[in-house]
């Protein structure tokens, strides 16, 4: 019996051979390599010559294969699957993904961590991204969030700042709380989101058990011009599981990329991961009833004022094939929208909408679109021509629009809705901040353990803070959030009287 098997390994071992003599090396262009070990030389112990073409393209190619990494969001993992609709939802969204009972849509996704960088370890402290690209049959609509509801911050403006803050120091290129928090204490609104990232929620067990939210408000659109303003939340039909501070060391010092490993490893044994996504909805003659602004991405609209319908269900049952091609260039904004499907106005939102094209631009370049993972499964009629990598294939003369020879016209069932604004310009906050509230809210619910978890986790980084104007002003905004939740952090870090007084003083 082993004879048989090493005959049969030996027989193998010789086709695959035979197979790979079949199939030459060859250049980019398609021509044979007659040698791919030894570079062309004047003699044997001359210079290399520069007239050896496989040579210098094999290493122009080499020194190619990285591209700018993202600013934010460096390190992900993805994969593909589908969404089914639960419903039909044409009465508030012409968005043709949710509008029949079954009805299919393939989808990429892709998670990430949002500060640190390329091979970063997973276990890291950080938002992590939640980007859905949805392949539909009116084109692509990407849908990108984070696994906390809120963010930082409220104004795109302020964003350049806030991830400066975050990064790396210029001088000495480590990450600094005192940085970090110098930032935070003139952003009174990043409360709520500190409080959700600092409990141990900011340390996901793994990207298969974490919730999603698309963070801000967007506008549904239905056939007849109406509008709803909606908020997204993926609810992980695993659960969710979350590391202490602790675990997440035990797991750092043993692998940097558990959660990569752990969604690679399910998916391939056929444990597919699900999520169901529901939409909160308000209508716009309400968005100035509540005590805080539902634009505003610091706050979450609670379920008393809009409640969840459930609305579909995302499964991902298959891996990439290719790492760099399919992940790494797999590129999201915003601002790619379907018919239906509106940005609202929130401050950072039209930012992004504008920020994560540009910055897909500068790391892929124009055509980006055109790569298969970011291609539409539709047919793409558009002038837009030429540029790095085009490969559009057009053959028409005529490359602009309007024109007698080709009957490409506008559709009125696809403009944009329409809204009445008499106002005048400025550059002012909203008038609604609330900015400690929901904060408070959010810690009054929370166990007593995760309390616990909450204080030990903010007191770990706050106490690496050498500014103590920086430090009391950033523990202020707690104990306005709730009264609690600062004397928590006053006596775990240890604070002087006279800087409990500053504190108090400050709250009030």
């Amino acid at each position: 019996m082993l004879k048989y098997k090493l005959l049969l390994l030996t027989a193998l071992v010789s086709a695959q051979v035979a197979f790979a003599q079949q199939k030459p090396l060859t250049t980019n262009t398609g021509a044979p390599v007659g040698n791919n070990q030894n570079s062309k030389t004047a003699g044997e112990n001359g210079p290399v010559l520069l007239e050896d073409v496989h040579l210098i393209e094999k290493l122009a190619a080499f020194d190619r294969e990285r591209i700018p990494e993202r600013v934010v969001h460096a390190r992900g993992a993805g994969a593909y699957g589908e969404f089914e609709s639960y419903g039909d939802f044409s009465s508030y969204t012409k968005a043709s993904l949710f509008r029949a009972k079954g009805k299919k849509t393939p989808l990429f996704v892709r998670f990430s961590t949002v500060v640190h960088q390329q091979g970063s370890p997973e276990t890291l402290r950080d938002p992590r991204g939640f980007a859905i690209k949805f392949y539909t049959d009116q084109g692509n609509y990407d849908l990108v969030g984070n696994n906390l509801p809120v963010f930082f911050i409220r104004d795109a403006i302020k964003f350049p700042d806030m991830v400066h803050a975050f990064k790396p120091s210029p001088v000495y290129n480590a990450q600094d709380q005192n940085r970090v928090f110098d930032f935070f204490s003139h952003i009174p609104e990043a409360t709520n989101m500190f409080t959700y990232l600092y409990t141990n929620l900011g340390t996901p067990a793994n990207y298969r058990q974490m919730d999603g939210f698309g963070v801000h408000a967007f506008k549904w659109v239905n056939a007849q011009g109406e509008v709803v303003y909606v908020k997204y939340k993926w609810t992980s039909q695993q659960g969710v599981k979350s590391l202490t501070a602790a675990e997440a060391s035990a797991i750092q010092a043993k692998n940097h990329q558990h959660a990569t490993a752990d969604l690679y490893d399910e998916i391939n044994k056929g444990n597919f991961p699900a999520w169901e996504l529901s939409v909160q909805m308000i209508k716009p003659e309400d968005l100035d009833k509540f005590d805080f602004n539902p634009l505003d991405p610091t706050k979450i609209w609670p379920e008393a004022v809009a409640p969840s319908l459930k609305i579909g269900k995302m499964v991902l049952n298959r891996m990439p094939d290719n790492f760099f091609e399919e992940v790494e260039q797999a590129a999201f904004s915003p601002g790619t929208l379907v018919p239906g499907i509106e940005p609202s106005e929130d401050r950072l939102l039209q930012g992004r909408v504008f920020s994560y094209f540009d910055t897909q631009r500068y790391r892929l370049g124009g055509n980006f679109q055109r790569l298969p993972v970011n291609a539409p499964k539709v047919e793409v009629n558009s002038y837009n021509q030429n540029g790095v990598l085009s490969n559009r294939g057009t053959k028409s003369n005529v490359n602009y629009q309007p024109s007698v020879t080709q009957a490409v016209t506008d559709n009125a069932q696809y403009e944009y809705s329409t809204r009445t604004i008499n106002a005048e310009t400025m550059q002012r906050a909203i008038s609604k901040t609330n900015n400690f509230a929901q904060a408070g809210e959010l810690y009054r619910s929370l166990a007593e353990s995760d309390k616990k978890h909450l204080v030990s986790n903010l007191a770990g980084d706050l106490g690496q803070v050498a500014n103590k104007e920086v430090l009391n002003k950033m523990v202020s905004y707690f104990y306005q959030a709730d009264a609690d939740f600062g004397n928590r952090l006053i006596k775990t870090l240890k604070l002087n009287q006279k800087e409990v007084t500053s504190i108090v003083a400050s709250a009030r």
